[in-house]
C-alpha cells in the first residue's frame, strides 16, 4: 500500500510535468544530419521538439542499461560459478548422508 503510494506521489507529478512539456514544445523542429548543407530534405528529419526530446531520453536509458548490464557481467558469472559449487556440496552432503543412515542402519540395536 506504502509504495502505491509512494508511486502514485511521485509518477502522478511527474506525468504532469511530461504533458505540460509536451504541449509546450508542439513546434515543428528540423534535424540536419548533414552539417555542409542544412536544407538537405534526405538527411533531415522534421517532428515536434518534444518527440527528439524523448527519443534522446529512451536511446540515454537504453544505452545506461546496457552499460549497467555489461559491466555487472563478472557479478553475474560468479553467482552462477557460486551456485554449481552450491550445488556440488549439496550433492556431496546428501552422499554423505545417505552412507550414514547406511552404516547407522547395518550397527547392531540394542
Amino acid at each position: 500500500m506504502a509504495k502505491k503510494i509512494t508511486n502514485l506521489l511521485i509518477f502522478l507529478p511527474l506525468g504532469i510535468i511530461l504533458i505540460i512539456f509536451c504541449v509546450a514544445n508542439r513546434q515543428i523542429v528540423t534535424l540536419a544530419f548533414n552539417p555542409f548543407r542544412p536544407d538537405d530534405q534526405v538527411l533531415s528529419l522534421s517532428a515536434p521538439f518534444f518527440v527528439f526530446i524523448f527519443i534522446t531520453l529512451i536511446i540515454g536509458m537504453l544505452v545506461g542499461s546496457a552499460a549497467t548490464w555489461l559491466t555487472q557481467g563478472k557479478y553475474r558469472k560468479r553467482a552462477r560459478t557460486e551456485a554449481k559449487e552450491a550445488v556440488r556440496w549439496q550433492t556431496e552432503a546428501d552422499r554423505h548422508k545417505t552412507r550414514a543412515e547406511e552404516i547407522a542402519g547395518q550397527l547392531p540395536s540394542r
